[in-house]
């Protein structure tokens, strides 16, 4: 099985590791720090031996590469994995956001039913069954996520149950979630926060989030 190491160090961007199967384009790798696509946060970019990763998907406690059909990795060869940087750290802000927005909202409207979420490096958004507009809610909520990020507190992120892979986030004094998304290590660096709300059908709210580009 796959150690993932993006969850002892999310700020690493290269990592050293040794191909462990190759089933034609699809590999698995010792050790990764290529976040396949989960809890609605997409995937990381980047090359495992020089090769693009096409697809990374979690199966299980295992992370599979879809890798170009024309790869000629082999079991046990030295590999380098490099992932984009930039489109990480974007991916990890923005879903900490989030993860601010949704618990602020569960906290307040206990009775509010969250349906799906998604984060991209442009924004995320959350989706709640919901029989009222939201809109007069999105002032409020955005200044106490302003306060949580400008407040500078640190996140942090361990395993509730190591043997089965559970993890969590925790701020003192605000939350403890459970979350296997990689993390931030302050709330500091989300930046600005920018809410906007959306209905994406009946019976239905969504909230847009943003978080500002210079921190």
């Amino acid at each position: 099985m796959t150690k993932k190491v993006f969850w002892q160090d999310p700020y690493l961007t290269e990592l050293d590791t040794t191909v462990q199967t190759v089933q034609g384009n699809q590999i698995t790798v010792a050790e990764t720090i290529f976040y396949a696509f989960s809890g609605g946060q997409e995937s990381d970019l980047g090359t495992i031996g020089d090769y693009k990763v096409l697809e990374a998907r979690k199966d299980g406690k295992e992370i599979f590469y879809t890798l170009d059909d024309n790869h000629t990795l082999k079991i046990s060869e030295a590999v380098k994995i490099c992932i984009d940087w930039e489109r990480r750290y974007k991916l990890m802000r923005l879903h900490f956001a989030a993860e601010v927005v949704l618990e602020l909202v569960c906290q307040r409207f206990p009775d509010v039913v969250k349906v799906g979420a998604h984060i991209a490096q442009d924004k995320s958004r959350i989706d709640f069954e919901w029989s009222q507009n939201i809109s007069p809610f999105i002032p409020s909520l955005q200044e106490a996520a302003q306060i949580i990020i400008d407040s500078n507190q640190q996140i942090i992120s361990a395993f509730s149950d190591e043997s089965a892979e559970r993890r969590y986030w925790k701020i003192n004094e605000f939350s403890q979630v459970p979350c296997g998304g990689t993390h931030i290590k302050r709330t500091s660096e989300m930046g600005t926060i920018r809410l906007k709300r959306t209905n994406p059908g009946k019976g239905r709210e969504r909230i847009e989030i943003y978080v500002s580009e210079a921190l």
